[in-house]
């Protein structure tokens, strides 16, 4: 695994960009559930001090990609059945509220933005690339929140819809053309300024993917007779 920081990486920003890196290892799967961070490799790989790395793994600690005990240290976490299910509990609520917000704000670029990604991911849901849809399946949903102009629902939604980009890499409906069908929809509703109507998009999203996430959920262990 061979990686670098950028050149322009200076000090003030430094543990943003060894904590975008750490995250972006993460969710490549170069880092697995259950791996150890270690600390000198990483710094060692990147080229920094541990100081950085150590702020780096706490930003990722708190996203919900990291666990840090006192035996092993930073390990990656894991993300079982039950913490996707409680996790679109809480996307079902904040979605349908940031498409409401956003179709009040309804910023012409943004839309556009929108709608450049989208068809993108339409365009490359048949050459299977998993990554790249749900890299793009994030942009749009971190669009659609920032939209809203709310500071208070972007630092509580954007993590979110970072994990879930993970979720969403390992057991996702994402190759299939119509899960990106609703989104048309969201859209549309947020273009013409109709909050109603986006909040209901929106949430009718979230519960198809909950549905179609659930089941590919592992099955129950059987009793033994």
């Amino acid at each position: 695994m061979d990686v670098a920081l950028p050149p322009e990486a200076t000090a003030p920003r430094l543990r943003e960009v060894v904590a975008a890196e750490l995250r972006r290892l993460i969710l490549a799967g170069h880092l697995v559930p259950g791996d150890r961070v270690v600390e000198d490799r990483l710094a060692e790989q990147l080229g920094v001090s541990r100081n950085p790395v150590r702020e780096a793994i706490r930003v990722l600690e708190a996203e919900g990609f990291v666990n840090t005990t006192a035996r092993r240290g930073a390990v990656v976490a894991t993300l079982d059945d039950q913490q996707a299910d409680d996790m679109f509990e809480v996307r079902l609520a904040l979605e349908p509220l940031g498409a409401r917000l956003a179709a009040r704000a309804s910023e012409p670029h943004a839309v556009r933005r929108m709608r450049q990604v989208l068809d993108e991911a339409q365009d490359r849901s048949a050459d299977r690339d998993l990554d790249h849809l749900a890299d793009l399946h994030s942009e749009l949903h971190s669009i659609i929140f920032e939209m809203t102009g709310n500071a208070y629902l972007v630092g509580i939604a954007i993590p979110m819809v970072k994990r879930g980009q993970w979720l969403l890499r390992q057991k996702s409906p994402l190759r299939d053309p119509r899960a990106w069908a609703q989104h048309h929809d969201i859209i549309a509703a947020i273009e013409v300024g109709d909050p109603d109507l986006a909040e209901a998009e929106a949430r009718r999203h979230v519960l198809t993917m909950r549905h179609e996430l659930r089941a590919t959920a592992s099955p129950e262990p059987t009793a033994a007779p």
